[in-house]
């Protein structure tokens, strides 16, 4: 089977928050786990658009919804490591796009993993994929689309 590779220019992340490794977030070999780890990056998601204005889901029924998640991991972290979460957007077509995340240990610089949502706006009222809003897409001018 191919690896997955992911690679993310330095200029696209626009937001960084630091989340700490607890305890409970690591596994049976003695670092963060994988499931962990996709909760800490769904907090930096959250914390990146509630910087920017936006809510997963109004009180519309508009919301986001993940459609892909792929994770390369680079290292491990360990219990009390502070991670810092980089966090920026790309590839915005009619419906969504991708929130992109380089996670790494500022003690010693090392990259955690890199990470990618692919999402898409869906009405959760009527239960199907909507267009992207014009107000989500005018927060993010310099992304580029993919018509």
């Amino acid at each position: 089977m191919a690896r997955l590779k992911l690679d993310f220019p330095d200029d696209l992340f626009i937001f960084s928050t630091q989340l700490t490794v607890r305890v409970t977030d690591i596994n049976g070999a003695n670092h963060l786990g994988n499931d962990s780890m996709i909760s800490m990056i769904s907090e930096a998601r959250a914390r990146f658009l509630f910087e920017y204005g936006l809510q997963e889901t109004g009180t519309d029924g508009l919301g986001i919804i993940v459609t892909d998640l792929a994770t390369t991991y680079k290292a491990e972290a360990h219990a009390r490591d502070q991670l810092i979460f980089e966090v920026g957007v790309m590839d915005f077509n009619q419906y969504g796009g991708d929130i992109v995340f380089r996670i790494t240990r500022p003690r010693d610089g090392t990259l955690v993993a890199l990470a990618k949502y692919g999402f898409v706006f869906f009405n959760y009222h009527r239960r199907e994929v909507t267009p992207m809003p014009p107000e989500f897409l005018a927060k993010f001018p310099k992304v580029n689309r993919l018509d």
